[in-house]
């Protein structure tokens, strides 16, 4: 029998209406947007489910809305079904979320921290300084190279997030992305697209929000883990609560090795992958890393059965 995994959606996966169904429909999910408001000041929910777009779209306000509707639609699952996946993980942000499901982070603990991670990346670099790029139809390999062939000291970039073999995100200084998305183009890739975001995820500029979460993360206190955790930096599972810390800190400035932790996973015996969260991103990036794994989403309320019937014919009920 195959195992089950769950993983958790990163930012870009945010939309006007996330999360209303669960919050409409279960308790626990209502319930979880009501902690997630006490613990961040300000109306979550009403961001989430109302907009403005531009409003949820910020970095400090998508990565707490994207983590309470991730563990709303988590909650509002375990009360349709037992169920201990052999795995969980998630795509940057996402692995926060996965950290609450683990039981090793409170939720309150959690909401707080990433509406921090979010302002200190948004304040860590300038607007306009940095930029994220992603590149389709080239290997890490050769993207890599790509990037050591653009950077110089004062103007660096870097793989960002290896999203599926051929879908690599860079990122760095705005001039170094620009020279590398040129070279990408003029060795083959595919496609190049600049993404519309306001700070250079898991790049070296990220060192100084780096630095001001760690202070944050120092407060936290990390519980033992109920579920592993395959972690972005590592790409392998952990159930040591004292090397939390460290790990997310190191997310920051750290490529999201996405490939790595479906393939681990898939060497661990997981045949089927549910996505819990807003979107279909991670559903579509397994389909591009292993066909033979199954993916299902959790989108919304609506998806409930169809995850349902996935757990069933796993023989995980």
């Amino acid at each position: 029998m195959g195992k089950i995994a769950i993983v958790f959606p990163g930012q870009g996966s945010q939309y006007v209406c996330m999360g209303k169904t669960f919050h409409d429909e279960f308790e626990v999910a209502r319930k979880t947007y009501e902690e997630a408001n006490e613990a961040l000041g300000y109306d979550i929910a009403r961001l989430s489910f109302v907009g403005p777009q531009e409003g949820l779209d910020r970095t400090e306000n998508t990565q707490p809305a994207l983590l309470t509707a991730g563990i709303a639609a988590y909650r509002a699952l375990s009360e349709k079904v037992k169920i201990t996946p052999a795995y969980l993980s998630g795509h940057s942000l996402g692995e926060y979320t996965a950290l609450v499901a683990a039981g090793v982070i409170e939720f309150k603990d959690a909401v707080r921290l990433v509406h921090l991670r979010g302002k200190y990346m948004q304040e860590g670099v300038p607007e306009g300084v940095g930029k994220m790029c992603a590149i389709l139809g080239l290997d890490l390999a050769e993207v890599t190279t790509i990037c050591d062939s653009a950077s110089i000291d004062a103007a660096r970039v870097v793989p960002a997030n290896i999203n599926t073999l051929e879908q690599i995100v860079i990122s760095g200084h705005a001039a170094a992305v620009d020279l590398a998305a040129n070279l990408a183009r003029e060795r083959g890739a595919k496609k190049v697209v600049f993404l519309t975001v306001s700070a250079p995820s898991h790049s070296p500029l990220m060192e100084k929000a780096a630095e001001r979460l760690d202070a944050e993360l120092k407060k936290v206190r990390f519980g033992a883990f109920k579920i592993p955790v395959l972690t972005n930096v590592e790409a392998e599972p952990t159930t040591d609560s004292s090397r939390v810390r460290e790990l997310l800190k190191l997310q920051l400035t750290s490529p999201v090795r996405w490939v790595d932790i479906i393939q681990r996973m898939k060497r661990d015996g997981v045949t089927r992958i549910i996505e819990v969260g807003p979107g279909k991103v991670l559903t579509g990036l397994v389909k591009r890393i292993d066909k033979e794994i199954t993916s299902v989403s959790l989108n919304e309320t609506g998806d409930m059965e169809k995850v349902l019937e996935a757990l069933k014919s796993q023989n995980s009920l």
